[in-house]
């Protein structure tokens, strides 16, 4: 009776991870069929998201004593029609990512739902300091 040694085993292992992992991504993408629980239906955008972005909605307020507000700006970006966001009239450079989420020069590395979060969270980070502008 032959014994199986670790690396008999390892190997194994390995090979039937690796079929797996290449079976995973060799399925084919057969014709869309009816519509199921977890199914996202809405319309595809041109830029292929999956989504069409809605414009957010301006805001002017007063969080932690700053003066924020944000509406949508003048300037066309290759992104469509952009957004303005302002603390204490000074701009806070904001951008929308490809799957609806907001960042900021100031919170580079999270991700927020909305142009209005991410000027609430610069104001926290920015713990009075005042926005400086973008060379």
């Amino acid at each position: 009776m032959s014994q199986l040694s670790r690396r008999s085993a390892l190997g194994a292992s390995a090979t039937a991870l690796a079929g797996l992992t290449l079976t995973a991504f060799a399925r084919p993408n057969g014709p869309p069929g009816p519509p199921s629980a977890g199914h996202d239906n809405r319309a595809h955008s041109p830029e292929g998201h999956g989504h069409t972005p809605t414009q957010p909605k301006p805001f002017d307020e007063f969080f932690k004593g700053r003066r924020i507000q944000g509406a949508p700006s003048q300037h066309e970006g290759h992104h469509g029609v952009g957004y303005s966001v302002r603390i204490d009239g000074r701009e806070l450079h904001v951008m929308r990512n490809a799957d609806g989420t907001w960042i900021s020069v100031v919170n580079h590395y999270e991700t927020f739902a909305g142009p209005r979060a991410v000027a609430r969270a610069a104001v926290v980070e920015l713990q009075g300091a005042q926005l400086v502008p973008l060379l």
